[in-house]
């Protein structure tokens, strides 16, 4: 009995310590991205680009260092990636809502919000058996692979078509800014709503398939951010870009190393 109750008082480490030990499981490379984008978010804080307000350059700066520890910690299926979730989601909806981009903001206001809250109660409970801050992992089958694709394109559909009824000329607003064509430029951000969606419900399932997902939003986010010439968003997608790719790999790891009924 005395070895369960030391087991159990070890698997409910303070926050604070869980989020050290989360730290400490980061790779060298991750160390170097995070400094990286820690150097350009600070510098663009200091001084913001031309047309971009103080304010909103300290939420960038802000958003770009939560947002690659969340995905850091995602990656590795560590349940500590909540907290920099919610700090990331929150900055980064005023962004959004600054901009215009209508779709994206409210994926993160009324789907990722509230998920990262579901997600993090449903990985504490299906809790890896080796390392308790990680959560187990889980594969789709063939149908379901068809199911999730066929949900996205449905909803991309369904949501431009909402948006373009709802929003009008105010979506994706910054777009006629750099001579971009707006109608392109609104079928992207309806697609990051509706895979981010879906990612985010395999993600709150722990189906290592999220990542494929999370691949094509941040291809097609790094594409957006630098065309709209934006240095520490560029950086900070890109970085997700490479944690996406990490992250498909733990996850494939962690669902062999789990396979289990529910």
């Amino acid at each position: 009995m005395d070895c369960i109750n030391i087991k159990e008082n070890k698997d409910d480490l303070k926050a604070f310590e869980k989020i050290i030990q989360a730290f400490k499981s980061l790779k060298w490379y991750e160390i170097v991205m995070c400094i990286v984008m820690f150097a350009i978010a600070i510098y663009y804080a200091i001084m913001p680009q031309e047309g971009t307000p103080r304010w909103l350059a300290i939420i960038n700066f802000v958003s770009g260092l939560c947002g690659i520890i969340c995905v850091f910690f995602t990656a590795k299926a560590n349940r500590m990636n909540f907290p920099f979730a919610m700090i990331n989601t929150t900055v980064f909806i005023i962004y959004l809502a600054y901009f215009g981009i209508w779709a994206t903001f409210w994926l993160e206001t009324v789907v990722y919000f509230p998920l990262n809250i579901i997600s993090w109660i449903g990985w504490y409970k299906h809790k890896d058996d080796e390392d308790k801050l990680l959560a187990k992992s889980k594969t789709l089958s063939f149908l379901q692979h068809i199911i999730v694709t066929a949900s996205i394109i449905a909803l991309t559909v369904l949501v431009h078509y909402t948006l373009s009824f709802l929003a009008g000329d105010t979506w994706m607003k910054f777009a006629d800014r750099f001579g971009w064509n707006v109608t392109v430029m609104q079928w992207l951000d309806s697609m990051i709503f509706a895979i981010g969606i879906v990612a985010s419900i395999l993600e709150l399932l722990r189906y290592k398939e999220q990542y494929i997902w999370w691949i094509i939003t941040d291809v097609i986010a790094v594409t957006q951010y630098a065309l709209k010439g934006d240095p520490v968003y560029v950086t900070k997608k890109a970085i997700y870009l490479v944690e996406a790719l990490v992250g498909i790999r733990n996850w494939s790891l962690l669902a062999k190393k789990n396979i289990y009924n529910e």
